[in-house]
């Protein structure tokens, strides 16, 4: 038993030894730590040399808790760490160590983003310090939308590689802009901050443009508030933008430069516009010609000119009074401050042509003018600059027919006209050009008295005749009943076409209606007068069923004449009925001059035969019969033989 608590005895001694030493490894760990702190942080020389001071002063001699108390050591031993060759530690110094290493290097973990220091650039790279055992390397290309990147800057970065073979810290600033750039965009977005981005290259309908390390797209119609002709000038730059669009699906994001010119003009905008009256007049540049009107700069506000108001004179184009870039001068006429348009005036800057018509133009006047607008009903023929009159489209020929203006005059035409009614008031003037001719109706009972034959030209269709027209200014009207002898007409066009000439004879006249009633059958010989007795009732003529109707026939016997044959006259004498096309014998049992209408009948045919045979048969055997037997003569005879016999005649 002694020989064994001597050698644990022993073996606490050699335990007390070690931990002594391991105490002095630490603190002279924690010194050099401390050293190396020191010159990081770059501590002042009187700090340096009283550390070297106490350095060079002879240490106390400390008692060991093995000295002091063995049993107490003893008991309190780890034989578990002593076993396994762990070396105790002091607490408070193992605390102390790992605060200053925490505090001078970082856990540099691959693929994680930290904060680092720019220390040194040069003419390719830009040197890296992360508080790791060394720095990084991280070429300036990555920091092209930074130009302006300098010493001292921090940035953020992603750890590729901790240590490649050659022991080098392999830094990413792109990677880390592009992991933080959602964010940022995102964030961007939401508050509508301004954002700057680099405009890497051109591509279809736009630009890309690096925001974040993200690839954007900036349309064309976003770069600027005017057009862009070329995209290239822009490449290259670094420039303001406002993110507009984001697609979360697809990580697309639209980015645009004009959104940040409109809200500055906007903003100009509404100071000019508060500064603004109506009636006043400013100068200003022609900046965009359309075909409504015309916009100018009022310098930093565009209005509008509206075409009515360039000139009071008709125009068909802006482009006719004024030009790009034309300075001029420009009324007011009326602004809206929030939707910032103003509406500007030309015209109004020079009096009103009708308030400097003179007075010596009255109705009746003829006048001079062009035809500066034509409509359906009429055109508007300017007299002088800014005075128009109209001229309807019944008032340019004597001819009843309206028609449209296009077909007597055109725009541009020099037209004399005469004033038929002035308005100065309204500033309204009604103008006619027939009225330089003399009316055709003067003497219209001279040139076309009933009973004259004429030639005229169809014109138009009505459902009841058709407009003939004699001369420009008389037309005479032909009612469909007067059109044929023979033929029933349902409509005008049936029997003849417009533009066609037509031989009429006048039938009435109404001077004071201005009314003609013409004929064209009255030129020829009424044929149902000649065909009253050539078709009378009772006779037969031979024809062919040319048509089939609902209620019977039609047959015609000639180009004049057609007769109607009743479903029951088609009767054959076999008992069937005739067909289209074919021919057999008629007879006339209805003819009507007045009407024009004739009945004819196939069955009355072999009717009336089979009469005429039945009475003659009757006939025959009455005679035979008569024959057969004493009549009341031989009766009479001999009762006058007897007679005579009686009176001795005999």
């Amino acid at each position: 038993m002694a020989d064994k608590a001597k050698t644990k005895e022993e073996a606490a001694e050699k335990v007390a030894d070690k931990a002594v030493e391991t105490s002095a490894a630490v603190e002279e760990t924690t010194k050099t730590t401390r050293t190396r702190t020191a010159s990081q942080e770059e501590v002042t020389e009187e700090v340096a040399d009283s550390k070297d001071e106490k350095s060079t002063e002879t240490p106390k001699e400390e008692v060991s808790p093995q000295q002091k108390n063995p049993e107490k050591f003893l008991e309190d031993f780890n034989w578990h760490n002593y076993e396994e060759g762990i070396d105790p530690v002091d607490g408070q110094q193992l605390e102390e160590f790992e605060k200053l290493v925490a505090e001078n290097f970082v856990d540099t973990l691959d693929d994680e983003v930290v904060e680092g220091v720019v220390i040194h650039l040069s003419d390719r790279d830009a040197i890296i310090d992360i508080n790791a055992k060394s720095e990084g390397v991280i070429s300036l290309n990555e920091f092209r939308y930074n130009p302006d990147l300098k010493v001292g800057d921090k940035v953020e970065v992603l750890i590729d590689v901790r240590e490649d073979s050659t022991g080098q810290l392999i830094l990413s600033h792109r990677k880390a802009r592009t992991i933080k750039a959602w964010d940022r965009v995102n964030a961007a977005h939401d508050e509508s901050t301004i954002v700057n981005g680099f405009v890497k290259c051109r591509t279809k309908g736009g630009m890309i443009v690096d925001v974040f390390g993200i690839e954007a797209f900036l349309p064309g119609s976003q770069i600027d508030v005017k057009p862009i002709r070329d995209y290239d000038v822009y490449v290259g730059k670094t420039m303001e933008f406002k993110v507009v669009k984001i697609n979360h699906e697809f990580k697309n994001v639209v980015v645009s430069h004009k959104a940040l010119i409109e809200a500055d003009i906007e903003e100009q905008k509404k100071e000019i516009i508060g500064q603004l009256e109506k009636g006043q007049v400013l100068e200003g540049v022609v900046k965009n010609i359309t075909s409504y009107g015309v916009f100018v700069d009022l310098g930093g506000v565009d209005g509008l000119v509206h075409i009515t108001d360039l000139s009071w004179s008709r125009i068909n184009h802006p482009n006719e009074i004024v030009e790009l870039d034309q300075k001029l001068n420009v009324v007011i006429l009326d602004f809206d401050e929030d939707k910032t348009r103003i509406q500007l005036g030309l015209k109004q800057l020079n009096a009103h042509p009708w308030e400097a018509l003179g007075e010596e133009m009255k109705v009746g006047d003829k006048v001079e003018g062009k035809v500066v607008v034509i409509a359906d009903y009429g055109a508007f023929v300017e007299v002088t600059e800014g005075v128009e009159g109209l001229i309807h489209v019944s008032e340019m020929s004597w001819s009843t027919h309206l028609r449209s203006a296009q077909d007597f005059v055109n725009v541009g035409d020099k037209v004399n006209a005469q004033i038929l009614t002035l308005d100065r008031e309204e500033r309204k003037m009604s103008l006619g050009i027939k009225q330089l001719t003399p009316d055709p109706w003067t003497d219209i009972t001279t040139k076309y008295p009933v009973g004259s034959r004429h030639t005229g030209i169809v014109r138009n269709f009505t459902n009841f005749g058709v407009f003939v027209e004699l001369e420009e200014g008389i037309d005479g009207l032909i009612y469909i009943s007067d059109l044929s002898w023979t033929k029933k007409v349902k409509h005008p066009s049936e029997f003849t076409n417009i533009g066609d000439k037509l031989e009429v004879v006048v039938l009435e006249l109404d001077v004071e209606g201005r009314k003609l009633s013409l004929g064209h059958k009255q030129t020829e010989d009424n044929p149902w007068d000649k065909y009253e007795d050539e078709f009378k009732v009772g006779s037969k003529h031979t024809a062919a069923i040319d048509e089939m109707v609902d209620k019977g026939a039609v047959i015609n016997f000639n180009e004049d004449i057609s007769a109607f044959v009743p479903k029951r006259h088609l009767e054959k004498e076999d008992g069937t009925d005739l067909n289209k096309g074919e021919e057999a014998e008629f007879q006339i049992i209805e003819f009507n001059k007045e009407f024009k209408k004739v009945v004819a009948s196939h069955m009355a045919i072999h009717k009336e035969e089979e009469a005429k045979i039945v009475k003659q048969a009757a006939k025959k055997a009455a005679t035979q019969a008569e024959e057969s037997k004493p009549t009341l003569g031989d009766a009479n005879s001999k009762l006058q033989e007897l007679k005579d016999k009686m009176d001795g005649k005999k």
